[in-house]
């Protein structure tokens, strides 16, 4: 296990989102019998941390930018499952602005870092 004190924000921030994408696959196969999506947000979920572990072990700062992109993306992606989850009433209203939320927070945590990547590199 990682020592949490010398673990960055973003990175604690997308492993405890990972694991509430976890706790929701685990809902939608055992109550709501639905495999598709439900896969579909278990990968994209988790997805986001294992890249920005990837990017802090990056040999170039264009390496490093790279996988933090792929991890803006598959945020994003998971926050288009989570809007079809709840438009087709697999998880109610509380349940999705809660989960959505810490969606969007990573999401703006990783375009701040990518964009001042972007930045550096021009």
């Amino acid at each position: 296990m990682r020592n949490e004190e010398n673990e960055n924000i973003v990175l604690n921030k997308a492993k405890q989102f990972a694991l509430r994408t976890i706790r929701l696959y685990q809902f939608l196969t055992a109550e709501k019998n639905e495999y598709v999506m439900s896969k579909q947000i278990l990968r994209s979920g988790t997805s986001i941390g294992a890249n920005i572990c990837e990017a802090e072990c990056g040999q170039t700062k264009a390496d490093f930018y790279a996988k933090m992109n792929i991890a803006l993306k598959e945020a994003a992606e998971t926050g288009y499952w989570l809007e079809l989850l709840y438009e087709s009433n697999y998880i109610d209203k509380s349940s999705f602005e809660s989960i959505y939320a810490d969606c969007n927070e990573l999401m703006k945590l990783l375009k701040a870092i990518t964009k001042t990547q972007k930045s550096i590199s021009n």
